[in-house]
């Protein structure tokens, strides 16, 4: 199928470019999005007639995207949820997920704007993008953790499971110093029983 992009489509070109796209991505994505449209000769005439039109739109969403853009980027959102003690998620933090938590903070997001390039299915920090325009990226970081206070580890430069190898070693550490005190007592009993002496020996001999 070939089309004639309405807006700079990554990978494809920029506005007004008639680019060939399969036939299910043309249809079910750029088309019904309004970002391109059949590439016919009526359709091609009715964009050079808009074009000053779009170009004007284009860079006044631009603009509004750069903006949010200089607020959103390198934000970090705090997401709680449940996980085992190897830090795996019961399910996925979602792109609509992301998206509703930054709004729920002030930043108008919508959950299609989101880009989560690996699946997040364990505690931790990640990396988000957040397409505001096709020329405005913003990066955002999530922090995935069981607890607020878990959240505040991660955000030092802590992962759960260094918490946890931090607890077993003070635990350790603990029953070390347990036994070390209870060898000790056992030393003092022994030092502090009768010592025998020639004297005290003859006595028992003659006795």
């Amino acid at each position: 199928m070939e089309v004639i992009l309405l807006e700079r489509v990554a990978k494809l070109g920029q506005m007004g470019d008639v680019v060939t796209v399969k036939d299910g991505f043309g249809r079910n994505y750029l088309l019904p999005q309004g970002k391109a449209l059949r590439a016919n000769e009526g359709n091609i005439k009715a964009f050079e007639e808009r074009k000053a039109q779009l170009e004007a739109r284009n860079l006044e969403t631009k603009k509004e995207a750069e903006a949010l853009a200089s607020k959103l980027d390198g934000e970090t959102f705090v997401v709680i949820r449940s996980a085992s003690d190897g830090g795996n998620l019961y399910g996925s933090v979602t792109t609509r997920d992301a998206a509703n938590i930054a709004s729920e903070q002030g930043f108008s997001v919508d959950r299609k704007q989101v880009i989560i390039r690996q699946p997040i299915k364990v505690l931790g920090l990640h990396d988000v993008e957040v397409h505001l325009h096709p020329e405005v990226v913003a990066e955002i970081k999530l922090n995935v953790a069981r607890s607020p206070e878990e959240a505040e580890l991660q955000a030092s430069g802590k992962s759960i499971q260094d918490v946890a190898a931090e607890e077993e070693a003070a635990a350790e550490f603990e029953i070390a110093e347990l036994f070390d005190d209870i060898g000790g007592a056992t030393s003092d009993d022994d030092e502090g029983g009768p010592v025998a002496t020639p004297e005290s020996a003859e006595d028992d001999n003659n006795a």
